[in-house]
């Protein structure tokens, strides 16, 4: 270890400043979103199954809930541009923006160089939960996924239900195509349900069980026509692991549902991200 400064302290001390003021972010007008909610007919439904993934269409204007439906479980989500697997949820933007979990009134942004709203979170049931004693909250938008090659790294397993596999098979089944081509689509996830933080002495990404019961959901706003995939984690609740078999699992189940006609008057789909693109050359 270097030797310590005599100014240690007082560099330890300095405030911090928030790098992304987001004040002037645009605010989603909840109050019309859950107006037009109210009535709206419920078009397609898909249960994901335990330890698996599934695809599902919301188009913009549609509204998308994820339930919990028979026991305690966590969900991955993949969001994509329906018609463009180049415009994905960006996770690290969405969490310098509205911080490490996302909730009421906040944001799923896409990546460069559209970097639009894709989803509004307008309802959850766990909003109540907030930031416990350990710095840990719900839907983290700071986990990765799990995945095979650091469950490989770690332990030297082969094991194929992990949401990343998970959410491949079912992205290549949505392209009707080889594993190999669907794989660099899957990108990093909304942990749905999932309790998580960092620890304060080593600063470690830690998961705890998580406190969503039967009955509750996550409910959003597409606010641009969405391919979502969802995987049904093999950590069930995350109270232990989640890279194996060991978990009691359950499936999860998306909903969508349209507004009815003219609901929506007057309202319009976010447009790709202003920047001119030519990053200083002309």
């Amino acid at each position: 270890m270097n030797h310590k400064p005599q100014d240690a302290e007082a560099r330890r001390k300095v405030k911090p400043v928030i790098c992304y003021p987001n004040e002037t972010l645009p605010i989603p007008d909840l109050n019309r979103y859950r107006a037009a909610r109210q009535g709206a007919e419920k078009v397609d439904e898909i249960l994901v199954p335990a330890r698996d993934a599934r695809t599902f269409r919301a188009d913009a204007g549609q509204f998308f809930r994820i339930s919990s439906v028979e026991g305690s479980q966590v969900g991955d989500l993949n969001l994509f541009h329906a018609t463009n697997l180049n415009e994905r949820f960006y996770s690290g933007k969405t969490r310098a923006l509205h911080g490490t979990h996302i909730t009421t009134g906040e944001r799923m942004w896409s990546s460069f160089p559209y970097l639009r709203p894709m989803a509004t979170i307008v309802e959850d049931t766990l909003n109540w939960y907030g930031m416990d004693e350990y710095g840990g909250s719900v839907h983290d938008v700071i986990g990765t996924r799990c995945d095979p090659y650091t469950g490989n790294l770690l332990s030297g397993d082969q094991y194929h239900h992990c949401c990343h596999s998970n959410l491949t098979r079912a992205m290549a089944d949505h392209m009707q195509g080889r594993l190999q081509d669907a794989e660099p689509h899957v990108h990093d996830v909304l942990n749905v349900f999932m309790c998580t933080g960092f620890t304060r002495d080593t600063g470690q990404y830690f998961m705890k069980a998580s406190p969503v019961r039967p009955g509750d959901y996550l409910e959003f706003f597409a606010e641009i026509d969405l391919l979502g995939a969802l995987s049904a984690c093999p950590g069930g609740d995350c109270s232990a692991e989640h890279s194996s078999d060991v978990a009691a699992c359950y499936p999860l189940l998306v909903e969508v549902f349209a507004p009815t006609n003219n609901a929506l008057d007057g309202w319009l789909s976010p447009p790709v991200n202003g920047y001119v693109g030519s990053h200083g050359r002309d």
